[in-house]
């Protein structure tokens, strides 16, 4: 039953993100993130296959790539990376699938959906960006991922042990480091790498905002 919740939940974003045609904003400044992006999250991905087995818990990325790419073209590059992680690594489809989903997909919705909760109750400022959606949106969506796919496995009757869930939580907090980190990187230095930065809102907000 999780295959097929995990195949319709990655069928249904992606058909929503190409209804988009997100590929248009390549044409900009966006290119160069999205390839690097490209290049270095299949090889994070790949990694867990070559450690030890156990708790398969991962850096995820995909808060940060919705930052810089926007969501639907979010969507499109991470299944180009799990496309990438099937076909370079030992992995089988179900795992890939499941990695998709609940590493990419899932915690880039979720990120989408906190990004725009914060844009509503909070003021346009250049720390409840960094802090709000860099740093605490990603430990959110992405422990938030983790906790609804225990769900779901328990509701499957698969297992999921407690250490499970704190290795999701611990990861979750790694991600939110590195994302909140890369996010101060980058409105500082190269700002119109982030698709969901504005100068023109979260520096020169008008009067009232």
């Amino acid at each position: 039953m999780l295959f097929w919740i995990e195949s319709i939940l990655g069928g249904a974003a992606l058909l929503a993100a190409l209804s988009l045609r997100p590929w248009r904003m390549l044409a900009g400044p966006l290119l160069t993130p999205a390839l690097a992006a490209l290049v270095f999250l299949p090889l994070l991905w790949l990694l867990p296959q070559h450690l030890p087995q156990g708790l398969q818990v991962q850096f995820s990325g995909a808060s940060l790539l919705l930052l810089m790419l926007g969501w639907p073209l979010a969507v499109l590059e991470l299944s180009a990376i799990a496309l990438l992680v099937y076909a370079l690594g030992q992995a089988p489809l179900e795992a890939v699938l499941a990695q998709w989903v609940w590493i990419g997909i899932v915690p880039a919705t979720l990120a989408l959906g906190i990004g725009a909760a914060l844009r509503r109750w909070l003021p346009p400022n250049p720390f409840v960006y960094t802090l709000g959606r860099g740093f605490l949106g990603t430990a959110v969506a992405v422990f938030g991922s983790g906790l609804m796919l225990a769900g779901l496995q328990w509701a499957s009757g698969v297992e999921s042990s407690e250490q499970a869930l704190v290795a999701r939580w611990l990861m979750a907090w790694g991600d939110a480091f590195l994302t909140g980190l890369m996010a101060a990187v980058f409105v500082a230095f190269v700002p119109q790498w982030l698709a969901t930065w504005s100068d023109q809102r979260y520096l020169h907000p008008p009067p009232g905002a």
